[in-house]
């Protein structure tokens, strides 16, 4: 911000964008910052507030220290505002007749925004909590604004930590026709946001970039893994720890590596003699069914969670659990019917990789491939609320022998 902009912010009136004030007081700054990120009237407009100047918008005098900035900068560090927004504080400008600085607040992501729990607002030039009916606007404004965790962009992230090559040489032709894509030599960051892998208005990776192509995904998003776990009996208890793995990196790679190691390592097949005294091929686990549950809780799963998707496989059936439960318009009455997208743009990536094929018929095709090969029904646990639990049963024939 130069000098001339912040002369200009001084000669305008006060309003719900712009603050007057003399005081780094608490509750003094607190309630401006709360209001302007507000945004009641979303304006989608920044909203400063003009430190060291009085209510005629002229410089009051004041010589702006070190401790002022600091309190300035505590309004962030206290707590006391949340969600805190998006706040930024200038250099001290000197000024004739006194310093000023400016704090700029973005409209928050995430309305409403309350300091000590309390919520708010300016209408004009007066400042006051929201009524019922304000915070109710605030809340479907949030709702009209909040975007799946997948498509939200990771502020923490650069360029750099996308796996570029994967990214055009794997990704890109499956997603983007071949025709186009010879036609189209746009610059990587918008072949990235065509796909919904990067925020053009922030300028960083989208969560999806990195969950899918990222380099490091476990830097920015800790749960986001396998753990396979196979136990020596049918329960946790009292059974012992037989092999244990873990499955990480981009969801592009590591997937890969998942069905390889379910076919090579879980699945087993054997001679049974039938009725006739032939004998055919029977599995354990019917391979595309285990394929289409470990891809559905990929694919569902609640990525801002710590938790990884675990796979314990036990003497006669095996859990894949994953943490988030039922999504959006999901219900235990209407599942596995319906379908609603947690993410989105995870969902779209890895049918393009060839991971699911038809949306919302996963479940349907496992329970269709377990009956093929002889399974029992997978079950399904929907009481568990931020999870998701499945059972997938032995074939009978493994279980009688082994």
């Amino acid at each position: 911000m130069t000098e001339q902009e912040v002369r200009a912010l001084m000669s305008k009136m006060e309003s719900e964008r712009i603050e007057r004030t003399t005081s780094s007081r608490e509750d003094k700054l607190g309630p401006a910052v709360c209001y302007l990120a507000n945004d009641l009237g979303n304006s989608r407009e920044p909203g400063y507030i003009l430190y060291g100047v009085d209510d005629n918008g002229n410089p009051a005098g004041k010589t702006i220290t070190d401790q002022d900035i600091q309190n300035l900068g505590n309004i962030r560090a206290n707590g006391n505002v949340q969600p805190f927004p998006v706040v930024s504080i200038s250099p001290v400008f000197h000024l004739t007749g006194g310093d000023v600085v400016v704090m700029t607040v973005q409209p928050a992501d995430f309305p409403p925004v309350r300091h000590q729990s309390k919520i708010w607002i300016r209408v004009g030039s007066r400042k006051q909590t929201a009524s019922e009916q304000e915070e109710r606007m605030l809340i479907e404004k949030r709702a009209a604004q909040v975007r799946t965790f997948d498509e939200q962009p990771c502020i923490n992230a650069t360029l750099d930590d996308i796996a570029q090559d994967t990214f055009k040489l794997t990704y890109l032709p499956l997603a983007i026709d071949p025709d186009i894509l010879e036609k189209n030599k746009r610059p990587a960051m918008l072949q990235l946001a065509s796909v919904g892998f990067w925020d053009v208005g922030k300028n960083c990776p989208t969560n999806a970039a990195l969950l899918l192509v990222g380099i490091e995904p476990l830097r920015f998003f800790r749960g986001a893994y396998f753990q396979y776990v196979r136990f020596s009996g049918n329960s946790m208890e009292g059974s012992s720890i037989e092999e244990e793995k873990e499955f990480s990196g981009p969801l592009i790679t590591t997937l890969r590596t998942l069905d390889e190691f379910v076919r090579s390592q879980i699945v087993r097949s054997k001679p049974v003699r039938n009725g006739t005294f032939q004998e055919k091929q029977v599995s354990n686990y019917a391979p595309w069914a285990l394929r289409e549950l470990s891809m559905n809780a990929a694919m569902h799963r609640d990525y801002a969670s710590n938790a990884p998707v675990y796979i314990y496989e036990f003497a006669d059936h095996i859990e894949i659990q994953n943490p988030g439960g039922l999504y959006g318009n999901v219900t235990p009455e209407n599942f596995p019917g319906a379908s609603d997208y947690r993410n989105p743009i995870v969902a779209a990536a890895m049918k393009n990789l060839g991971f699911v094929n038809r949306f919302n018929f996963g479940i349907r095709e496992a329970q269709n491939a377990l009956a093929q090969n002889g399974n029992p029904p997978a079950e399904f646990d929907l009481s568990l609320g931020t999870k998701f639990l499945v059972k997938i049963f032995k074939h009978p024939s493994w279980i009688t022998t082994s």
